[in-house]
């Protein structure tokens, strides 16, 4: 698996993999409605570095990369990872979680922190803590997932 920064001409295949994530509404906190462009331009939003995952030729899983907060907390790095539905279970996330470590650390980020995991997406927390993040907190009921209702959001915390 190759892993690439993204280019505005991946805008496609990096909305391809988005529009199921966001319409199935169980892993992002993000508007289950939002449209092509406004999903392409967060996703590759000027305050972060946004990558690609490649196999066989073809986009398989994105994240990006930036600080989680500005000024004394710029050294905590933040991410979001999304992978194509057919190639989940294929170690796509966890290659894009392994490359996000050393991008992070090259750019000189201390720690990472995931400030918003859904708790009822198991394989992403069982994912996350086999790769040393510990869960730091839990916000009660903060996500309404659309079969589970209110779930709990993780905070999630690892030293790079």
């Amino acid at each position: 698996m190759d892993i690439r920064p993204a280019t505005p001409a991946d805008a496609d295949a990096i909305w391809h993999i988005l529009e199921s994530v966001l319409r199935a509404g169980e892993t992002y906190a993000l508007d289950r409605d939002l449209s092509r462009d406004d999903a392409v331009a967060f996703w590759l939003g000027g305050d972060r570095q946004s990558f690609v995952a490649i196999a066989h030729g073809m986009v398989v899983g994105t994240y990006y990369l930036r600080a989680n907060q500005a000024g004394g907390g710029a050294h905590i790095a933040n991410c979001g990872y999304a992978t194509l539905a057919e190639a989940r279970g294929r170690g796509v996330a966890r290659a894009m979680a392994v490359h996000s470590f050393a991008e992070a650390r090259a750019r000189g980020f201390r720690a990472m922190q995931f400030n918003f995991v859904v708790s009822s997406n198991v394989p992403a927390v069982r994912l996350w803590h086999a790769l040393g993040f510990e869960t730091v907190g839990r916000v009660p009921e903060a996500f309404d997932h659309p079969e589970r209702g209110l779930v709990d959001a993780l905070i999630l915390y690892r030293r790079l």
